[in-house]
């Protein structure tokens, strides 16, 4: 899978960026999970401060669009991205599982 970054524009008040990519790929549609992993690791980041929003891929077509919000911090996107997003792309899951644990 080859990942470019197309367009990065800063978000000081949220403390993020949002991040606009395309991506070529051999078979179909990567997961949303494996995703983020490349995007995270060709920005530095660590994958639970990346937020992928949107993937949109034609038709019998191997390139995918796609938009996704890097955080400054995995506690500002749980501060302000939406519960279902967070849930699609599994951050704060492990930490509430976790915390389950240890009352259990």
């Amino acid at each position: 899978m080859d990942l470019d970054i197309i367009e990065e524009d800063e978000n000081p008040m949220l403390h993020r960026t949002d991040v606009t990519f395309e991506m070529v790929h051999e078979e179909a549609t990567p997961s949303r999970l494996s995703v983020r992993d490349s995007l995270a690791a060709k920005l530095n980041k660590d994958s639970a401060e990346v937020v992928i929003r949107k993937l949109d891929t034609k038709f019998g077509m191997r390139k995918t669009v796609g938009s996704a919000k890097v955080y400054e911090s995995p506690e500002h996107a749980q501060d302000v991205e939406q519960d279902h997003m967070l849930d699609r792309n599994k951050i704060g899951a492990d930490e509430e599982a976790d915390a389950e644990a240890e009352e259990a």
